[in-house]
């Protein structure tokens, strides 16, 4: 009975997920007058989606193993805690956000229930964790001076924060993480700093520079990417470089700064090739796995073998096996997903992805301010090229850089800036609804 349960899961998974979508994008065609509805059905049947798809994948894992059933009833009180505080506390906001948001963190803790139940008890932590800052952002925002004044300060901790990874812990060939001594929690460097360095570079670019008044804060672009360089920490050193790319193209509006900072790129990363072992490696992997497939190339394997093997609607939640895939929980959570939820629902997962970052730029476009457009588009650039990089390089179409899938996979550092970011997009959007009503 209860594999027939699973079984018939896989069509309720991926027909939730298709509904979810289609209710954002008719929640779109309101918003601009292409349909005479109320805007508030698409989003309250977006929760009801999302409560569903949490209650049906967590019986399926309370059947597998009855511990887990705390975790899924710990995200139920997070996520109506937060639908009765958000509206108090975040007035005229982007609701498609913010249900793209419990959306994906509630596959994230299906999937990692799925995959290590002390990780997932970790992640849940985090996740309470980083609602609690969001709730009081906007009240550390209103008592903090003008936040577009203290570009020294963020620059300062910002080095000073990525520095501290010289002394963590080196994982696969890289150092990017830093242990807290007793306990089993840690925190990545270069995803704290990712925060800071928007505000720094936001801050830098606010007002219409000069050619030579572009120098200082590239400068600065440059140093961090360079420190990123040194700790063989190559993801979060591209995620940098190219959100200093766009905030600066955006900024000033010269094509040739744009294409001669990607030429200086291809530079870096013709060095990068000749002087780290481990990027060798990845490369190598990249262009034929199957010449290592019983080495290094193992884990790109397993992965590809994951996402492909079920088909369409996967294998059933549990059904599957993919604690084959190396370090499953924290770079090829995607794998995973695809492999037990089917390719239609990993398909459709990159949609919500799609969905939150066209509404953070819908949300920069229309900013009243140049600085709030600007910060907006540079967190929105953060959490998209990550997520562009870590599923790239699951489906190998660039080489796996190690970085996490914003949201979903496991790490506490990534889901608390990333929950931050979107926290910040939101706030700079009420900001200006706020401004619109005083006008």
């Amino acid at each position: 009975m209860l594999e027939l349960f699973i079984t018939l899961s896989r069509y309720f998974f991926a027909f939730f997920i298709f509904y979810f979508l289609l209710q954002g994008v008719i929640y779109v065609l309101i918003e601009r007058g292409k349909l005479l509805k109320d805007p508030k059905f698409p989003i309250i049947k977006q929760r009801i989606t999302i409560v569903l798809i949490h209650l049906m994948g967590f019986s399926i894992l309370y059947f597998w193993n009855e511990e887990i059933l705390m975790i899924g009833v710990h995200w139920l009180l997070i996520y109506f805690v937060s639908l009765f505080v958000i509206p108090k506390v975040y007035k005229s906001t982007c609701p498609l956000m913010w249900n793209g948001l419990f959306f994906l963190t509630s596959v994230s803790l299906i999937i990692l229930s799925r995959l290590n139940f002390n990780l997932a008890m970790q992640q849940i932590v985090w996740l309470f964790l980083s609602m609690l800052v969001i709730m009081f952002l906007p009240l550390i925002l209103k008592i903090l001076p003008k936040i577009e004044s203290m570009n020294y300060l963020y620059l300062g901790l910002g080095l000073i924060i990525l520095l501290s990874a010289f002394l963590g812990v080196e994982e696969f060939g890289s150092r990017r993480r830093i242990e807290i001594p007793g306990t089993d929690f840690g925190f990545a460097p270069a995803e704290a700093t990712s925060f800071l360095y928007i505000l720094y570079l936001a801050t830098s670019f606010r007002k219409r520079l000069s050619f030579r008044e572009i120098i200082i804060p590239s400068a600065f672009a440059v140093l961090f990417v360079a420190i990123l360089f040194f700790q063989r920490n190559l993801g979060a050193a591209l995620i940098f470089f190219v959100s200093y790319m766009i905030l600066m193209y955006v900024s000033t509006g010269r094509a040739l700064l744009f294409v001669a900072g990607f030429g200086l790129f291809t530079v870096g990363a013709f060095i990068s090739y000749h002087v780290f072992y481990h990027v060798q490696v990845r490369v190598s992997v990249w262009l034929n796995p199957w010449a290592y497939v019983h080495g290094i190339g193992y884990q790109t394997i397993q992965s590809l073998f994951a996402i492909g093997t079920w088909g369409p609607f996967g294998s059933g939640l549990t059904l599957g096996i993919p604690w084959r895939v190396p370090v499953v929980s924290r770079d090829l959570t995607y794998a995973a997903i695809a492999e037990e939820f089917g390719t239609f629902f990993a398909i459709m997962l990159l949609g919500i992805y799609i969905m939150i970052f066209y509404r953070g730029v819908h949300i920069a476009l229309r900013a009243n301010r140049r600085y709030y457009s600007l910060l907006t588009i540079g967190f929105t650039s953060v959490l998209a090229f990550q997520t562009f990089l870590i599923i790239g390089g699951t489906v190998s179409i660039i080489p796996l850089t190690g970085v996490t899938l914003p949201f979903i996979s496991y790490g506490g550092s990534s889901l608390l800036i990333s929950t931050v970011m979107i926290g910040m997009i939101q706030w700079l959007f009420m900001q200006r609804r706020m401004e619109e009503e005083e006008n």
